[in-house]
């Protein structure tokens, strides 16, 4: 695991080492063990490396075919060993014992084919000294990031946003991200907070030679095929062999690791697989609040209990916001899951113990997890009424209390009715995953701001829509999945446990995102997975049945939330006042400032609850102090 970047001049001149190495140095946290480079003509590669495979002869960058290749890479490629053994058969020699090598040998073969055969998480870019050609690729499920900027006298790439500009890079902002930002939480690839930086798409790769940039799609989701099988008990046998295999395969590891466990099924499952497969007790970590309905602890300590593992807790109180400067710098952009706050502290406490850590990412898209599928699934049925109804349907949702239970029944129920009412799907799928409305933003914009952003307002609908435009021949819970699939898993789940764990030198690893197994699950029918409307992982929970406690295996869903609005009208009240209504931010024109003090004022009195909404401003206040404010000038 470890950071990268590079540059290649367009003018043919050798790259400033300096400029190289400072762009390295501004991720080494992604990787505290070693570091490398290599400058070829034009072209400069540099690496951060945490040492997880091949402690002794991993140092990068490595080279291939007496020196014509030259890789940098980020991530884990787990079957590298039997990719190894069929290059040997084919000729191939290595000098090192480690996955990377691998990789450019298969480059060699395949070109830019070599992607197809690698099964894991990987960014990496590949220098060929006789072509002056740069070969990038990005991992298909996007747990690896690579940002990149194409200018008329460079073209560089790295691990993350800030390595960029070392290379004198404009940092001006695009405002359709910060819109994009405001409804999802997040900024879709290709898109980034800057205008002139770009994501590499996940399952995408990017060629640079003779001055000219070309991105390149090689993977998606296998739409159209047909089911794996039709038979409900194979399917689940199938669901097992298969994850039992994944879970195998990422704990290969030359240093110590565990497993992040959170008491939901997903990660129970993970541990159960990671327990039955080794001779030691597995080290777990769970991270909890002193807010009960907040806190998963004593369903992660059933689980530990059930498999004996070594097991630490943590608990994440209001005062530890104090970190969100820090993990605003981070994340480079705007960013506004809050779970990034307990992702940071339980990948913090964590690698103070292992280097590795398994997880249970990406659960829920296989299965149909999340409230909002049945949400959605139910909603259908309100297409079928007459106008009347659903006039007074919103009239109902407009009328019902907020407050009195945060999240809870009567929250999600107005959540809904507002939702419900949208006839277009992508629509009522924004209005339930969103955090700004459209009607939300139109009032709080400054309007030089509004005039700025203009056609670019909507973006965010437009995104969703083409997502489900691809998938629109599926079962209706398949689509759903194909959506998160390629929007909210890889542009907001990956980002945050990418984040979580480079921050702290951890390298986290997701069993039920590899590649084989997702496309699997996928071609099976979306009633395995949300079963009528209440049975949410029906075929996971039916296949790890003996593997889960009874708890476990009844209980519903639970986010990975905090309590932020009892936190806003406490312990945090007077911290986000002093950002979010302060005159230099007030100063930034994006906003007017009556509406963000009416959000503030009715998020205080009770008559809203503005939680999530207000943690999105707060985090695009601090990401414009830390990363503008401070490193821009």
């Amino acid at each position: 695991m470890c950071g990268i970047c590079g540059v290649v001049r367009k003018d043919g001149k050798r790259p400033d080492e300096g400029l190289l190495r400072k762009a390295n140095d501004l991720i080494t946290h992604r990787g505290p063990d070693d570091e490398g480079y290599f400058i070829d003509g034009p072209a400069g590669l540099a690496m951060r490396r945490l040492a997880i495979i091949d402690l002794n002869t991993g140092h990068q960058p490595i080279s291939y075919d007496g020196g014509r290749y030259w890789i940098v890479f980020n991530g884990e490629i787990y079957n590298y060993r039997e990719l190894r053994e069929e290059l040997e058969a084919k000729g191939h020699s290595f000098a090192t014992a480690t996955d990377t090598e691998a990789i450019l040998a298969l480059y060699k073969d395949l070109g830019g084919g070599c992607v197809a055969k690698l099964r894991g998480m990987f960014a990496f870019a590949i220098w060929d000294k006789s072509r002056q050609r740069l070969f990038i690729a990005r991992d298909r499920i996007g747990k690896k990031p690579l940002v990149y900027a194409d200018e008329p006298g460079f073209f560089a790439f790295a691990s993350e946003l800030r390595s960029l500009f070392v290379w004198g890079l404009s940092r001006d902002m695009d405002e359709e991200a910060l819109d994009q930002f405001l409804s999802l939480q997040y900024i879709p690839s290709p898109g980034t907070i800057y205008r002139r930086v770009k994501k590499l798409p996940p399952g995408h790769t990017l060629v640079y030679e003779k001055g000219k940039v070309s991105v390149e799609p090689y993977w998606d989701l296998p739409l159209g095929r047909k089911p794996v099988t039709a038979d409900i008990k194979e399917a689940q046998g199938l669901v097992v062999d298969k994850l039992k295999e994944s879970v195998r395969l990422r704990m290969i590891s030359d240093v110590p690791l565990g497993a992040f466990l959170s008491g939901g099924v997903d990660s129970s499952i993970i541990v159960a697989l990671m327990a039955s497969l080794s001779t030691r007790p597995v080290k777990t970590f769970s991270i909890g609040f002193e807010e009960e309905e907040f806190s998963e602890l004593k369903f992660a300590k059933a689980v530990a209990q059930r498999y004996a593992t070594d097991h630490t807790e943590f608990i994440v109180k209001a005062e530890m916001a104090e970190v969100l400067p820090k993990l605003a710098w981070h994340y480079g952009e705007p960013y506004a899951d809050a779970s990034a706050l307990p992702s940071y502290y339980v990948a913090r406490e964590t690698r103070r113990f292992v280097t590795v850590a398994l997880n249970g990412d990406g659960g829920d898209e296989n299965f149909a997890g999340y409230i909002r599928y049945f949400a959605m699934k139910l909603a259908k049925h309100f297409d079928a009424l007459p106008g009347p109804a659903k006039t007074a349907l919103k009239a109902s949702a407009e009328i019902l209390p907020e407050y009195n239970a945060p999240y809870g029944f009567t929250w999600r129920l107005k959540r809904f009715l507002r939702s419900a009412l949208f006839a277009d799907v992508p629509k009522r799928h924004l209005k339930m995953v969103g955090y700004f409305s459209e009607e939300d933003k139109a009032g709080l914009y400054a309007p030089e701001f509004a005039a700025r952003l203009g056609a670019g307002a909507g973006s965010a609908q437009r995104y969703l829509a083409g997502a489900f435009e691809k998938c629109a021949g599926e079962d209706f819970i398949n689509q759903l999945l194909y959506v998160d699939f390629k929007t909210y898993l890889p542009e907001c789940l990956m980002a945050k446990i990418d984040i979580a764990t480079m921050a702290n030198s951890l390298e986290g690893r997701s069993p039920l995102l590899d590649h084989e197994f997702v496309e699997l699950v996928y071609r099976m029918p979306g009633d395995w997975k949300l079963k009528g409307l209440r049975g949410h992982k029906w075929i996971m929970k039916r296949a790890f049945a003996d593997m889960l406690p009874p708890a476990i295996q009844k209980r519903g869903k639970m986010g990975f939330g905090i309590p932020l609005g009892k936190w806003f009208r406490g312990p945090l009240k007077g911290y986000w006042q002093d950002h979010v209504l302060g005159a230099r931010a007030l100063s930034r024109g994006y906003f007017s400032a009556p509406a963000l003090k009416r959000f503030w004022d009715e998020h205080q009195s009770g008559r809203r609850e503005h939680g999530y909404r207000l943690w999105a401003l707060l985090m695009l206040e601090l990401w414009h102090e830390e990363c503008l404010d401070k490193e821009g000038g």
